[in-house]
């Protein structure tokens, strides 16, 4: 896995000094798999790239440097930590709505020694009432549809700021969906960037949307509401 990791990692252009804290994060995540569904994928080699390089193919697509990032829905820590882990000077909040999986976030935060990171339980639609485009970017590779993911993500980023969505090569009907809400969530599609993983032949695309105004007052809605009758 480290040889994996370092070969990735410099196939992306990325330094490689954050690989030991890759092996102990992985580490971590597959003994507490083990009490708390926190990953399908529990074979090292696939946590090395169907996760970690997954994560840190961002990297070299946006300017991360410096900037302070939320991911929303961040699960198990995807794409959030390895992109901390990788670029050190980025100011992260990983934002998950069940608790047990903060607690472990903020376990990994601990024993990594992890600056600038914020572990925080909570529901990104009641979040955003208080950090209202706060970030310079927003990150999520939850599976949630577009349209909805676009309502929880960009209320939080900064006019000028992007919400940067992981999505699968096939996300075009998806996109479609989602134009209307983007629009009037103060969002512009800028660009859509496909990415191959580095050691596999497996291909993912980045959403760059581009936050050009404010978002109105009046969202994201209830959960419920954003869910029954997306934008």
């Amino acid at each position: 896995m480290k040889e994996q990791l370092e070969s990735g990692l410099r196939a992306l252009g990325l330094e490689t000094e954050g690989v030991p804290s890759l092996l102990r994060y992985a580490d971590m995540l597959v003994e507490t798999n083990q009490v708390m569904n926190l990953t399908a994928i529990t074979e090292p080699s696939e946590i090395a790239s169907l996760h970690f390089l997954d994560s840190a193919s961002l990297l070299p697509l946006a300017d991360f440097h410096g900037k302070t990032v939320v991911d929303v829905g961040t699960g198990a820590g995807f794409p959030g930590v390895p992109l901390r882990i990788v670029e050190p000077s980025i100011k992260l909040t990983l934002l998950d709505s069940l608790n047990k999986r903060i607690n472990f976030l903020q376990g990994v935060c601990d024993e990594l020694g992890l600056q600038d990171v914020a572990c925080v339980h909570g529901r990104a639609e009641e979040f955003a009432s208080e950090h209202r485009e706060s970030y310079d970017i927003a990150t999520s590779r939850a599976v949630a549809s577009l349209p909805l993911l676009c309502e929880l993500c960009l209320p939080l980023v900064k006019p000028g700021g992007y919400f940067l969505a992981m999505k699968s090569v096939d996300a075009d009907h998806e996109l479609q969906q989602a134009s209307r809400a983007i629009s009037i969530l103060g969002g512009r599609i800028e660009k859509e960037t496909d990415y191959v993983i580095p050691g596999t032949d497996v291909r993912h695309r980045l959403i760059f949307i581009k936050k050009i105004g404010q978002t109105p007052k009046k969202y994201p809605r209830a959960f419920a509401k954003i869910k029954k009758n997306p934008l």
